[in-house]
């Protein structure tokens, strides 16, 4: 009894952060998991990591022809499951992972524009990855992380991350942009995104995909509605939007293909999974380790609810964690707002028509950058961990897994077909495990 008493006190206490004033971030101070600025502090906290998560949970689903409300709606219930999963000690926002993107358009056949008509085939896949994700999760839990840490050292994961942005790369400027006054429009987007990047500063300059985003489509709005170029944007589909109202959800379907496809994305996840954990682990000073396995079984449970009603696969995100870097303030009470805030979202279609109002050509310029960060970040991990590139093994490691991911290397066994990004990530772990270092 005392035992079953005491469960629930734990239960709770992943709400019963402590209260620091704002002063507490002067000169340094940071804001721990288990703490929390005031209610008012933390909603607009709340608001930012919302905003921070938007442009890449939104493109996501657009990219892979999901319904955009459902994958906001699902990435604030993903985000909630995982708080209580993880005993609210992990600060994070899951959000629409990009790591499907490929490996859905392969096992759906979607052609770039509209709904995508087999959602459901693509959506059983992604269950069974969730499925996987959540067992690998369940394994950290049993035996600790060190085995991953040896499959996976900061080179691979580093070639890994990088090429979920270069396998990408294609897919804004082929299917984005179907003409040339929509490429220039593609390059005044990204412009208007470097702008906001380097000339401002504060919060402006941490959303830099929305402002970026919006001063694209008032230039687009110039262009177009007034000048009669290109095709201008329909504001219609908002006006006779409800406010509110429920998304449209869709059942998955179950293939053998389908499931052996996209499956595979899990070691994706993992591994940056572990690579954000380890990020929070060193700016909270915190070790967060005792937790890596929750962390992925929240994670797992998370991809599988969302999938199961026409959401996009989860992971956490680096925007967000760039968010807490960038501000200091590491409390979980404020994904728990965002969250929150996300599933309101979820339930209103005037929001979902907001966002299909965006013109292609501007989310394709938005696609560049944010496919390029990507890429980036997977080299910012070889340079934050030192790697060495005049020692061959890390050099062979490298150069091998970015074509295969950039070219989309595909290989078949049989029915079952494992491309571009599914071939670098096994590729980088086994090239690894035959001529990396010996410990």
């Amino acid at each position: 009894m005392h035992h079953h008493i005491s469960t629930i006190g734990n239960r709770m206490s992943m709400f019963n952060w402590t209260e620091r004033p704002a002063s507490a971030l002067d000169n340094g101070g940071v804001i721990a998991p288990d703490e929390r600025l005031p209610w008012g502090h933390t909603g607009v906290m709340g608001i930012q990591h919302l905003i921070a998560m938007f442009g890449a949970t939104v493109l996501a689903p657009i990219l892979m022809g999901f319904d955009p409300n459902v994958a906001i709606l699902m990435s604030g219930i993903g985000t909630l499951i995982f708080f209580v999963i993880t005993g609210g000690k992990v600060p994070s926002y899951l959000g629409s992972s990009f790591a499907f993107i490929g490996v859905v358009i392969a096992a759906s056949g979607y052609s770039g524009s509209g709904p995508n008509a087999n959602i459901g085939l693509a959506l059983g896949g992604i269950i069974a990855c969730g499925a996987l994700y959540t067992l690998i999760g369940m394994l950290v839990q049993a035996i600790g992380t060190g085995w991953i840490e040896r499959f996976m050292p900061p080179i691979v994961t580093g070639a890994v991350v990088a090429v979920i942005g270069l396998n990408l790369a294609g897919v804004p400027i082929k299917n984005m942009a179907s003409n040339n006054f929509e490429s220039w429009m593609q390059a005044v987007t990204f412009l208007s995104v470097a702008a906001v990047a380097v000339f401002t500063s504060g919060m402006v300059q941490r959303l830099l995909i929305l402002v970026g985003l919006i001063v694209a489509s008032i230039i687009y709005a110039v262009f177009t509605n007034v000048l009669g170029m290109g095709s201008p944007i329909d504001l219609s589909g908002i006006a006779s939007a409800a406010w509110l109202g429920a998304p449209s959800f869709t059942a998955p379907v179950f293939t053998g293909p389908a499931m052996l496809l996209i499956a595979p994305v899990a070691v994706i996840l993992v591994a940056e999974n572990l690579g954000h954990i380890k990020a929070v682990t060193a700016m909270t000073g915190r070790n967060l380790d005792p937790y890596m396995g929750r962390a992925l079984i929240g994670d797992g449970v998370a991809t599988m609810i969302s999938a199961s009603g026409g959401g996009t696969g989860v992971t956490t995100y680096a925007e967000n964690i760039g968010v807490m870097a960038a501000t200091k303030i590491y409390s979980t009470a404020v994904f728990v707002v965002a969250a929150v805030m996300a599933v309101v979202l979820g339930f209103s279609p005037k929001f979902g028509a907001l966002i299909q109002a965006i013109p292609l050509p501007v989310m394709g310029g938005v696609s560049i950058v944010v496919f390029g960060l990507i890429a980036v970040a997977g080299a910012k991990i070889w340079v934050d961990n030192k790697v060495d590139f005049s020692d061959n093994r890390n050099l062979i490691v490298a150069a091998i897994t970015l074509i295969l991911g950039t070219g989309d290397f595909t290989v078949k066994f049989g029915e079952f077909a494992l491309g571009g990004i599914g071939t670098a990530t096994f590729g980088a772990v086994i090239l690894w495990a035959l001529i990396g270092k010996k410990r």
